[in-house]
């Protein structure tokens, strides 16, 4: 029987968003800046030293305009074809609610923070998605999709990404977050996992807003 690949999880670029200091969540699909797109041309130039040109790699992305974006860089410079790329929404980064679009200024001043000092966690919107929740979707689709043979891209976002890998790591469920949820890490990163185990790719330059 074939065994499952590498899966390989990359964070998108910066985009407007993040440079402005306005949470995104699943909010609209906003553009990289052209700091993104430099992170974005690194993962790309690592990916394709680490695996070669053309590499028989599976394209998965969110369906977020900035992780599609950042999926055609990193496929023109693996010389793949961004239009046999799958999309699912189950990859999309977690619902912020009435929160979502807001500058992080506006919603501290009226709520406190939003940032958890500890985990580096956004804290839900008192209408938004809980943790629990997005640990159901994305391991839903690792479920459905993640074991077939063969190694994988995914590109994803913040907090997403950061549930996928600790369920993916088998961690432990965050006390008052009710999922498992691994280290941070900067907007333009990648980690593969590959029998349990992560190791980084690429360490990004970018900011750690989602």
């Amino acid at each position: 029987m074939d065994r499952p690949g590498r899966l390989f999880i990359a964070r998108h670029g910066e985009t407007v968003f993040n440079a402005a200091a306005r949470l995104q969540g699943d909010h609209a699909h906003t553009p990289l800046t052209r700091a993104g797109f430099e992170q974005v041309d690194e993962m790309g130039a690592v990916l394709r030293h680490r695996l070669g040109p053309r590499p028989d790699l599976a394209l998965w992305s969110s369906s977020a305009g900035r992780a599609l974006q950042t999926l055609a860089i990193i496929a023109e410079h693996l010389g793949l074809d961004w239009h046999e790329a799958k999309h699912d929404h189950r990859l999309v980064e977690i619902g912020m609610g009435s929160w979502g679009g807001r500058y992080y200024a506006d919603v501290i001043a009226e709520h406190g923070p939003v940032v958890d000092g500890e985990s580096r966690l956004l804290k839900p919107a008192p209408d938004g998605e809980r943790y629990a929740e997005i640990a159901e979707r994305v391991t839903h689709w690792f479920d459905e999709h993640g074991e077939a043979p063969g190694d994988k891209l995914v590109i994803m976002h913040g907090i997403s990404s950061r549930v996928l890998r600790g369920a993916l790591l088998g961690l432990d469920p965050l006390p008052d977050y009710g999922a498992p949820v691994a280290p941070g890490l900067p907007q333009g990163s990648v980690v593969m996992i590959e029998d349990g185990v992560e190791t980084l790719v690429v360490e990004g330059t970018g900011g750690e807003r989602a």
